[in-house]
């Protein structure tokens, strides 16, 4: 995946998306694992990454919706092999905040937001990002 999208020159979008499952039976252990901290449903969640036609380039492996964005595509190796490239980017949410840093600016964040006296800048509008990966 990577080395295609380095090829062409092209743009990614990664997300993590969630499918709802059953909960597990009472007073069994790990009950709680697969509850959603974003939507508080059973859930497994899956790291997709597609071009901007929406095609699907990479879909990581099947996780416990209790996992952050973050660390799922952290464990899937993403942030080693982005550091091998250069002239890559991959358009993310919010859930990815920590990889703009760690990949040397290839996955692309909205900015974060405004805490107290404190403001972080970022390359791109809140606004416009969101525009650019719908």
């Amino acid at each position: 995946m990577i080395a295609h999208l380095g090829a062409t020159g092209q743009t990614a979008l990664m997300d993590a998306t969630e499918v709802r499952v059953r909960r597990r039976s009472a007073h069994r252990g790990g009950r709680s694992r697969f509850i959603s901290g974003k939507s508080r449903i059973n859930a497994m969640k899956a790291l997709v990454v597609t071009d901007q036609r929406g095609r699907p380039l990479f879909c990581g492996e099947v996780r416990a919706g209790s996992i952050a964005d973050i660390t799922q595509a952290r464990d899937a190796g993403l942030v080693d092999l982005l550091a091998d490239t250069i002239d890559l980017q991959i358009l993310a949410d919010a859930g990815y905040q920590g990889l703009a840093a760690q990949t040397y600016g290839q996955v692309v964040t909205p900015p974060r937001k405004r805490r107290g006296k404190h403001l972080e800048h970022g390359s791109v509008k809140r606004t416009a990002l969101s525009h650019i990966r719908w």
